[in-house]
């Protein structure tokens, strides 16, 4: 979810045009290859000073957002996870919308030994998002633990009203970018997000997460470490400097970061190369932007570019104003993207999303056309893009290291793989087509009003991308940033727990027997307290709300026989 709305219309925008803004990337003179260093799944019940972790992630039933588990308070929640903001937000049970009412909730009436009040729970919070919806509350502290890493007294949302939907009894977002994005006051202590806390406390091995996305359960999550089940050889992982961000009008007088943003070097298909315009050339030096959006479940970029993108493919049209495309479902092309050199194949299967049924020979298609955003940010990768990688988020060190984004590519081929048959097997098998006809006319491009930019332009950038604060602590050692700097530390890997045990039985005529058999995942109760049982809390729930409801008809009863009186 792209949560940058918050930030545009909470603070007032002081525009200047006076200094340009340069090109920060310097080249590399050749590719860094760290090692890496195996650590196995950790029990945290005998070892209490674990620093790497890696737990599963989810599609949800949508497609729209990847979720894992995490506790508060010693209460296990399913949270989204989302790379465009920063927060940690939980739904409590004080919110009765209607999307509240679905999921699992934080229940106020528990004394918890580890919740701590702000302010007498009355400092706002309120996050909202591109969409539209908008999530509130007040500021709370709580024990937070994600995989075996615990942060205490750590300050999150408690949302008491939302209108954001939630699947699969997801109860909240997990943001996993940089603190400048975060909706809780500075002024509340403890108030740095979740995963920057960890980085600055040194509580991880590396300053890393790392995520494998897959199409049903199989994604991972790691933290301080990377995913070495699928990362066999770091020396193919490619490594994107981050881009900051001046600040919005007087917002600060130094650039930080603020968004998971790189820059994209080319996109292609068919044959044919496109370099990406940038809706700020003069400002940008003429680079253009991608954010890395977990959150987001397609990719986006301007309209020209993505115009030209599909007028190479036989038959493309657009079939929505707002910028949707559509290509005969029969296309076999990859889709390539460049980072920095590095090439990214996607499969027909990757970015086609599905056939309409009401055209079943026509499939609508990745990328999506959108307008200029006045931040400078041309693209949204979303995760039908990193569901083809590896990719790895290093928040950078302080005074030493720049965030980075790794990517480890998972297809090797810039060939197609793919047939008109075997395109088709896919959609059926993941039910892809979507319920909607197209218009029987060609739809014109549509064009847009380039806004305002919204930096401050006469702030410099950080010098090569090195910031003093507000990434992880200095105490670690860079092994990224600089190919000098690239010494006998090595980038962390953690294996995760299999899910498929052999089993090798000699049975009672001597004949051996080997067997596979699925791990089963431990069972969890969502949203309920230790000790509490989870029938009683929904009966209680359902019990204070009849109360309530008496209440308030006895009001209302008494309350009209008085005015009858009177």
């Amino acid at each position: 979810m792209w949560s940058l709305t918050t930030l545009l219309t909470s603070l007032s925008l002081a525009i200047s045009t006076q200094a340009l803004i340069q090109p920060r990337f310097a080249t590399r003179p050749g590719p860094i290859t760290p090692s890496l260093h195996v650590f196995s799944p950790r029990d945290t019940t005998h070892n209490e000073t674990s620093r790497t972790g890696i737990t599963p992630v989810t599609l949800s039933s949508d497609k729209q957002s990847y979720y894992a588990l995490l506790d508060v308070g010693a209460i296990t929640f399913r949270v989204a996870l989302d790379s465009a903001s920063s927060d940690l937000w939980i739904i409590s049970s004080d919110c009765s919308t209607k999307t509240c009412d679905a999921v699992p909730r934080y229940p106020l009436s528990y004394q918890s030994p580890t919740y701590v009040t702000t302010n007498g729970n009355s400092t706002p919070f309120i996050v909202r998002y591109l969409d539209g919806t908008v999530a509130s509350g007040f500021v709370a502290k709580e024990s937070v633990s994600l995989t075996n890493l615990t942060v205490t007294n750590q300050a999150f949302g408690m949302v008491t009203k939302s209108n954001v939907t939630m699947v699969d009894e997801t109860s909240g977002i997990l943001g996993l970018g940089f603190p400048r994005l975060s909706s809780i006051p500075s002024s509340v202590t403890n108030a740095t997000p979740f995963l920057i806390k960890l980085v600055q406390q040194g509580l991880l091995e590396y300053p890393v997460f790392g995520l494998s996305l897959t199409r049903n359960s199989t994604g991972t999550l790691s933290l301080g470490a990377v995913d070495s089940s699928l990362v066999k050889n770091a020396s193919l992982i490619s490594w994107n400097q981050v881009v900051d961000f001046a600040p919005f009008g007087a917002e600060s007088n130094s650039s930080s970061y603020l968004q998971w943003t790189i820059p994209i070097s080319a996109v292609a298909i068919n044959g044919t190369q496109i370099k990406p315009s940038s809706t700020y050339p003069n400002i940008t030096g003429n680079m253009s932007l991608a954010l890395f959006d977990l959150g987001t479940p397609g990719i986006y970029g301007p309209i020209p570019d993505v115009a030209r993108l599909f007028s190479t493919i036989d038959g493309a049209r657009l079939v929505e104003a707002t910028g949707q495309w559509a290509v005969p479902c029969d296309t076999v092309e990859p889709l390539l993207f460049t980072f920095g050199t590095q090439n990214y194949t996607l499969q027909p299967s990757d970015y086609i999303i599905g056939p309409a049924s009401g055209n079943p020979n026509l499939c609508l298609s990745w990328p999506h056309g959108s307008p200029p955003s006045a931040d400078g940010i041309d693209w949204q990768i979303g995760t039908a893009f990193l569901r083809t990688v590896y990719s790895i988020f290093s928040y950078g060190i302080n005074s030493k290291e720049p965030p980075l984004i790794g990517l480890y590519p998972l297809h090797n081929t810039t060939d197609s793989q793919e047939t008109p048959d075997s395109l088709s097997s896919v959609f059926s098998s993941l039910s892809a087509t979507i319920a909607t006809t197209l218009p029987n006319f060609l739809l014109p491009t549509p064009t847009y009003t380039t806004p305002p930019y919204a930096f401050n332009t006469s702030v410099s950038h950080l010098p090569n991308g090195i910031a003093t604060s507000g990434l992880a602590t200095s105490t670690y050692r860079p092994i990224i940033g600089t190919r000098s700097s690239v010494n006998v530390t090595v980038l962390p890997g953690i294996t995760p727990t299999p899910s498929l045990v052999t089993f090798i039985i000699t049975n009672s005529v001597g004949s051996v027997v080997t067997t596979t058999s699925t791990v089963a995942e431990p069972s969890v109760k969502l949203g309920v307290p230790p000790g509490w049982n989870a029938g009683i809390l929904s009966h209680t729930t359902s019990l204070m709300a009849v109360f309530l409801g008496s209440i308030m008809s006895w009001l209302f009863i008494n309350f009209s026989s008085a005015v009858s009186v009177l």
